[in-house]
């Protein structure tokens, strides 16, 4: 996004950005606000803000960060949330924290969610539901819960968004924008990382969550994809009382997943509902590519006879063919203790503005794996190795797809899940068979010929379209509108430096001209006089003792001279 246009929406809330730039000041974070830049165009209040922040009592600065976003409200918080799964952006530290995150939001009033119920399906309540509890039984960033009952006595919960919720992230997506470009342009070691590719990413993030409409597309699919599997429930979708704001779902009763003891007395064995959740899991991410990327003991209810009920499918994951396979290959070559076929398929998965060295790459493989090589398969841990690697890639420079950290995330959350479970449970022992049969599929005829007629195809489209583009590249070299573009690396600091020192070149000529102009006027005498002497020319010598002092100022507080 161009900076001037992203600038430019900001300033249209500049009362929201004001309290962003305030909070970050308010729990020390004045230095990095001063670095991008904030106080050449903040007033004058704030700037003092910036440079002289208030005491605070937080020792780190991880435990400040998690507190600001928090107190930055919901935008920020699932911003957080989501930053929290990267490995390759943050530290360990600031990871930990982040993950500490609490959607802490009040309940909005009942009456406005009925009303926006009534205004989204038309007509009174009465005309849909036989009862409708104004009180809500559950609340979050984005949404909150009432119970209601159908017209034929089926029990229902309605999530309703919270009002103007769109607005607020909207206006704070902005600014985060806005923020992400000045870390680009002027965060040198954050520049290959591409904040505004991962502000992006989250606002992609946060229109799906938004969209209730578009989870019940998702339970609908995840519904779908296990028709044949009894031991899985998907909540009922009513689609006639649902809406892009109101989502109507049938009431799940069952015990949490991670209630133990409630599952001891209903006659349930933990270790089958932990590998029950094990294999579902495995399924989604490895065979269907669409998977349930919440398993929040909350969100998964046990039903008798050990079936497992999916709840909330707000946070959703995606994967095509080729990238189920390749992650296959990396947890294989994991398995079997391959550093080579591990750097291979990681490369593969990555996007990098220049490939790693190979060398260097496999070596840092090789030495992850020998903190694993002689321990037992069941004291590996799928989901934090997978955070290793992924962390790992960092060091080289290499960008690894969102959705992937959102697999790890996945992955972390259902190990612990199941160590709960079954403490004994072996998450590696469980994945292989899978992974195996995944990778021997790919050698099967029909397979083969697929990808042989698929190569096919995009041989000939490209071989029908190659001299199509070639006449269109001609002609706009005849038109003289052919244009090659260069991009120049590193050079930002040193023209940085160039552009400061050619202002305080000007500067400074400006500055001798005003000096020499009053001394020519107080020579000729020009009126008026004050004490006999040309009042313009003092005011000169006055102003150009101030401008004198104010770049002295300003090169003193950058440390050079």
């Amino acid at each position: 996004m161009g900076g001037l246009q992203v600038l430019g929406r900001t300033y249209r809330h500049l009362n929201r950005y004001r309290e962003v730039v305030s909070v970050l000041a308010k729990h020390g974070f004045g230095d990095l606000l001063h670095v991008l830049r904030l106080d050449s165009y903040l007033e004058a209040g704030l700037k003092s803000l910036l440079l002289h922040p208030p005491e605070f009592d937080v020792a780190t600065r991880p435990q400040r960060v998690r507190l600001a976003l928090e107190e930055l409200g919901p935008t920020f918080i699932k911003a957080g949330q989501h930053l929290s799964t990267r490995a390759d952006l943050l530290p360990a530290e600031y990871l930990q924290e982040l993950v500490r995150l609490q959607d802490d939001v009040p309940v909005f009033p009942g009456e406005e969610a009925r009303r926006m119920v009534t205004e989204d399906l038309g007509g009174p309540l009465s005309r849909h539901f036989a009862d409708f509890k104004t009180k809500a039984l559950a609340a979050a960033s984005i949404a909150q819960i009432h119970e209601a009952s159908l017209r034929d006595g089926r029990k229902v919960v309605v999530k309703v968004e919270r009002p103007n919720i769109r607005v607020l992230v909207a206006v704070d997506l902005e600014i985060m924008g806005h923020l992400a470009s000045l870390a680009e342009h002027h965060l040198a070691e954050w520049r290959w990382r591409k904040p505004t590719r991962i502000v992006s990413e989250i606002a992609r993030s946060l229109d799906r969550e938004m969209d209730l409409s578009l989870e019940a597309s998702h339970l609908e699919r995840f519904a779908q994809q296990f028709r044949d599997d009894p031991t899985v429930h998907v909540p009922q979708v009513h689609r006639g009382l649902s809406s892009s704001r109101i989502l109507t779902l049938e009431r799940v009763s069952g015990i949490k997943a991670d209630d133990i003891a409630a599952l001891h007395r209903a006659g349930l064995d933990p270790r089958i509902v932990a590998e029950r959740l094990a294999h579902h899991y495995l399924s989604m991410i490895f065979v269907h590519g669409f998977f349930h990327a919440d398993p929040h003991p909350g969100n998964l209810l046990v039903l008798p006879g050990h079936v497992i009920a999916y709840l909330d499918f707000g946070m959703t994951g995606r994967l095509d063919r080729t990238t189920r396979e390749t992650l296959a290959e990396v947890v294989l070559a994991l398995v079997e203790r391959d550093e080579a076929a591990l750097g291979r398929g990681l490369l593969a998965l990555a996007d990098c503005d220049e490939e790693p060295e190979p060398r260097a790459f496999e070596a840092d493989m090789a030495e992850l794996m020998d903190q694993y090589a002689y321990r037992p398969l069941r004291e590996w841990r799928l989901g934090r190795i997978l955070e290793q690697l992924l962390s790992m890639t960092a060091k080289h420079r290499v960008r690894i797809p969102a959705e992937l950290f959102l697999i790890v995330k996945t992955l972390t959350e259902l190990e612990s899940l199941t160590l709960t479970l079954d403490p004994d449970f072996d998450a590696v022992s469980a994945a292989a068979p899978l992974i195996r049969r995944i990778n021997e599929e790919r050698l099967q005829p029909r397979r083969l010929g697929e990808t042989l007629a698929q190569a096919g195809r995009e041989t000939l489209k490209l071989l029908s379209s190659a001299p199509a583009d070639l006449r269109e590249i001609i002609r706009q070299a005849r038109r003289g509108r052919l244009l090659i573009e260069f991009e120049h690396k590193g050079l930002e600091t040193p023209l940085a430096a160039l552009d400061q020192a050619s202002n305080r070149m000007a500067y400074a000529v400006l500055l001798g001209a005003l000096v020499i102009g009053s001394s020519l006027l107080i020579h000729a005498g020009i009126p008026p006089h004050w004490r006999g002497v040309s009042a313009l020319g003092l005011g000169g010598f006055l102003l150009s003792a101030l401008m004198a002092l104010w770049l002295l100022i300003a090169i003193l507080r950058h440390g050079r001279l």
